[in-house]
């Protein structure tokens, strides 16, 4: 076998094409040879192949033949244009953002050229789709000889979601709602420790009571439903690839009237809710006295924690009865009994809350509302989910508001201090309110949602 060592083969002309050998010769490249490709290479290789270009491509553009393209649709689809066409000619194009679905790729031939025998535009709609183009003749024109619309992706190692408002604790994401959304998992772990999902679900607070008589007052508004897996012993619910609507309760609204109505009660909160978990909402406060036809307002609301009773002359009157309906761990706490609340300053009881029930009212002091509880479900403990504190008449004092956004009672006489609402997105109660035309609502819930993103 004979060998030739040389450097570079040149045309004996300027310009002149070198012909490596005759039609029907074979010639071997061995293993381990790199051939690049400076120029055009006529009959050497395979047509219609491409080279793909990774640099993606956000807007228009027109195609080099041989040359594959990633195209990124995420914020709108856009036209791809093409060269005139010869046979053997290819390209490649592939969805970079899986958002083919949402913005088309348009593929324009260039004059009256075709694309699989039809001379218009082509559209490229599936997610995930990559297609492949040859030229094969005049008649047919860019032939798709290759379509994928498979959308292979690596598999996650954490649970994957989107919904409410994100922050991270460590290696945990944390979703919270503070109002009406959906909560979308869209992945799984495929460790089941990992699908372990924490949640905090607080409903809205109770209205406090009110009143425009002097010689009776209204109680202080129960805390919205408190119910958590992230302490013992509630345990985490496991994560399934769904979409779940999130509720978040509205705070009660509070009474008002006077010593001929009935209706002067505070308005039970609305329940927060999550999968499973609903919290139910605060029991409204317990309003004035009772009408001549023995119509009572002054007997508190149950709920997730009960309202406070209201106070009229110094009767003994209920509180409102807290985890309601029952759930295991208890969702909060009773509201007080406003108990021999007589003159000279009618204190009306206080809200329940979910760390503690209310606190009774005394003839001179209003009921305090209980108090809430702390969670750490975010990174920090903030305590939520506060009782109103009771009404006071003139010269007492009112009681105060549950820690965790519990209202305060009103003092009650004309230009004294108004009732507090319960703070929002805590589910705290409103406070009572004696002789004050202002009333004081329950303050919404919130839904918080931990699991492990990392």
């Amino acid at each position: 076998m004979s060998e030739i060592k040389v450097n570079k083969i040149s045309p004996r002309t300027a310009c002149g094409t070198t012909t490596l050998g005759d039609s029907g010769d074979t010639f071997t490249i061995p293993s381990g040879v790199s051939i690049t490709n400076q120029g055009t290479a006529s009959g050497f290789g395979s047509t219609g192949e491409v080279s793909w270009v990774t640099t993606k491509k956000t807007t228009g553009f027109t195609v080099t033949s041989g040359e594959g393209y990633f195209c990124d649709t995420s914020s709108g689809g856009f036209t791809v244009t093409l060269p005139a066409g010869t046979a053997g000619n290819s390209f490649a194009v592939a969805d970079y953002t899986n958002t083919f679905q949402t913005g088309n790729l348009t593929i324009s031939p260039n004059g009256s050229q075709k694309i699989g025998g039809i001379a218009e535009d082509a559209k490229l709609n599936t997610e995930g789709q990559t297609a492949y183009f040859v030229y094969v003749d005049d008649t047919e024109g860019w032939k798709n000889v290759i379509d994928s619309t498979s959308n292979i992706t690596g598999t996650p190692p954490f649970i994957q979601a989107t919904g409410g408002t994100p922050s991270q604790d460590g290696d945990f994401e944390i979703r919270t709602f503070t109002g009406p959304g959906t909560f979308q998992i869209t992945s799984l772990s495929p460790t089941p420790a990992n699908n372990a999902i924490e949640y905090l679900v607080i409903a809205g607070g109770g209205g406090g009571g009110g009143s425009t008589a002097s010689t009776s007052g209204g109680g202080g508004g129960g805390a919205g439903g408190f119910r958590t897996s992230f302490c013992a012993p509630a345990t985490p619910l496991t994560a399934t690839v769904a979409s779940f609507p999130i509720t978040v309760g509205a705070g009660g609204a509070g009474g008002a009237g006077s010593p001929t109505s009935p209706d002067t009660k505070g308005v039970n909160g609305s329940a927060s809710i999550f999968s499973t978990i609903t919290s139910a909402g605060g029991g409204g406060g317990g309003g004035s006295a009772c009408n001549g036809s023995g119509n009572c307002s002054s007997v508190a609301l149950a709920g997730g924690s009960g309202g406070g009773a209201g106070s009229w002359s110094g009767n003994d009157v209920a509180g409102g009865a807290g985890n309601t309906p029952p759930v295991s761990p208890p969702q909060g706490n009773a509201g007080s009994p406003s108990n021999t609340t007589g003159a000279p300053n009618y204190g009306s009881g206080g809200g329940g809350g979910a760390g503690g029930a209310g606190s009774a009212g005394t003839p001179t002091v209003g009921g305090n509302g209980g108090v809430g509880a702390a969670n750490s479900i975010t990174g920090a403990a903030v305590t939520r989910a506060g009782g109103g504190g009771g009404s006071t008449y003139n010269g007492g004092t009112a009681g105060t508001g549950g820690t965790g956004g519990g209202g305060a009672g009103s003092t009650g006489t004309p230009g004294g201090t108004a009732a507090v609402a319960g703070t929002v997105n805590t589910g705290g109660g409103g406070g009572g309110s004696i002789y004050h035309p202002a009333t004081a609502g329950g303050g919404s819930g919130i839904v918080i949602i931990r699991y492990k993103f990392q």
